[in-house]
């Protein structure tokens, strides 16, 4: 269940980081006909960030041009305090833990979506994200951070809001678990079926279909966060995604990978992907199918495997180069690949300069961010489509727009304070039934004083169900290619 209210204020406000400089408006990153604003972090030969350069250390780059820099600023993004001594630790999970407590925006440090692709994940790999996930929450998050753990198969009332609540993010791990549903299978590698020719066409199409889906679901979360002040990133756990078939490159795959690392960049969302494979050793298991008297059909078959490990990978590269992240793959451990993602958002440079009438042809444009500094890397966005902000996502402006942006969104505004209790029943005449009751914290509420004294408040309330979207892409693999 979805629940939507508005309140004094409509959009997500209840995040963003405290920076030093100028304000949180002016570190989103923003597409205008005025102004085009690109981040970018800069490190030396052992990876680590560089604090201390100016504008004249930078080029940009769009098309291939040289653009003046014309605004210039070093975004500071701390991580928060460490976690309090007596905290509960893993070996004392059942100790209870006292509730967070509320942040301000000016003091959240970090804004972070971990997203388990568990429409593309083995059985295999989802046992070692989940132990990963749990070692995140105990290490890893600090009081500064607003978490969220979604599921790419979990539909959209079943997405986790941000919190600073640990208890909010260990139940968010639990219902992380393999979906049978889904793409990945009980092995990552090694199932008996991969080399059998009358099956190559419908899994190459049910690969499309579910790798659309979690792009998907990477979009949604992304929608969500690109009201939220400041640098946000989201973390995919995955077990690859090819951007190509068989016959070359698909389409569906590719436009939808277009579409959402533009979405991102311009919502100032960096995207971290990790392959939740680990370090696979690649090689043929004793239910496979080879005839293990000709050496030739098994040196093919280990070719074949290694090629389908790298292809998978591709999906995965992309999101991150596109939008200025890291890809950590080829690593056993999947929660030290989740803290490196947080440590590489310590801060970030911000160049802005003026576009020309030609930039806005609706055309994709390329961005490039060098150094003149010889021994530094740079990471950044690489482009953007030629299309102003305000164009391609206007502002929700009517009472009814409002609604439905807030009704559509995973997260809270926090303007309006709201605690929903689900209690489930069973009477022999009725069956089966939930009754679920609403909290409004009527202090965030605005009061209008009447002629007759009393004093009225006006909420507009819309409650929803979602059924799992993992439903519906699972009867779409049920249709042939041609479909």
């Amino acid at each position: 269940m979805s629940i939507a209210a508005l309140g004094q204020q409509a959009g997500p406000s209840n995040a963003g980081p405290s920076n030093a400089g100028p304000s949180n408006e002016e570190h989103v990153i923003r597409i205008t006909v005025n102004l085009v604003q690109v981040d970018a972090v800069v490190t030396d030969k052992k990876g680590k960030p560089v604090t201390d350069l100016e504008a004249k250390d930078f080029e940009i780059l769009q098309d291939g041009k040289h653009q003046k820099i014309t605004s210039f600023s070093f975004v500071r993004t701390q991580a928060g305090p460490a976690a309090p001594r007596g905290s509960p630790t893993p070996a004392d999970r059942n100790a209870p833990l006292a509730p967070p407590a509320i942040l301000k925006p000016s003091q959240v440090q970090r804004t972070i979506a971990v997203v388990i692709d568990d429409l593309g994940m083995s059985w295999e790999s989802m046992a070692s994200a989940r132990q990963a996930l749990k070692r995140f929450v105990d290490e890893r998050v600090q009081p500064g951070d607003l978490v969220a753990i979604v599921r790419t198969g979990a539909g959209m009332g079943a997405l986790q809001s941000f919190t600073t609540d640990r208890r909010q993010l260990y139940a968010a791990v639990e219902r992380v678990k393999w979906n049978p549903l889904g793409r990945g299978r009980i092995s990552a590698f090694g199932n008996a079926d991969d080399n059998d020719p009358a099956q190559a066409g419908i899994e190459d199409f049910r690969q499309q279909v579910f790798s659309v889906g979690t792009l998907g679901a990477l979009n949604y979360v992304i929608s969500g966060l690109r009201d939220l002040p400041g640098r946000k990133s989201v973390v995919l756990v995955s077990d690859g995604m090819k951007i190509f078939d068989k016959d070359g490159y698909s389409d569906r795959v590719r436009d939808a990978l277009q579409r959402l690392t533009d979405l991102a960049n311009r919502a100032a969302v960096v995207i971290y992907t990790v392959d939740a494979r680990g370090l696979p050793t690649l090689s043929i298991g004793a239910s496979e199918h080879v005839d293990a008297s000709r050496p030739q059909a098994i040196a093919e078959r280990q070719l074949d495997r290694h090629k389908e490990y790298f292809d998978s990978q591709d999906g995965l590269h992309y999101l991150a180069r596109e939008t200025g992240g890291l890809f950590f793959h080829d690593s056993n451990d999947i929660a030290g690949s989740l803290g490196k993602a947080l440590e590489d958002q310590q801060g970030y440079y911000l160049l802005g300069y003026a576009p020309t009438e030609a930039t806005f042809n609706k055309n994709f444009h390329k961005i490039q961010v060098r150094l003149k500094q010889p021994g530094l890397q740079v990471r950044s966005r690489t482009g953007f489509l030629g299309i102003a902000d305000s164009e391609a996502r206007p502002a929700p402006h009517s009472r009814q727009q409002q609604l439905a942006a807030a009704l559509t969104s995973p997260f809270t505004s926090g303007a309006v304070h709201l605690r929903l209790t689900t209690l489930f029943s069973n009477t022999p005449k009725a069956g089966s039934y939930v009754t679920s009751l609403l909290h409004i914290n009527c202090k965030d509420l605005k009061f209008v004083e009447q002629p007759d004294g009393w004093q009225m408040a006006k909420v507009d309330v819309l409650l929803i169900t979602s059924a799992t979207t993992a439903n519906r892409w699972i009867r779409a693999t049920k249709r042939s290619p041609s479909d």
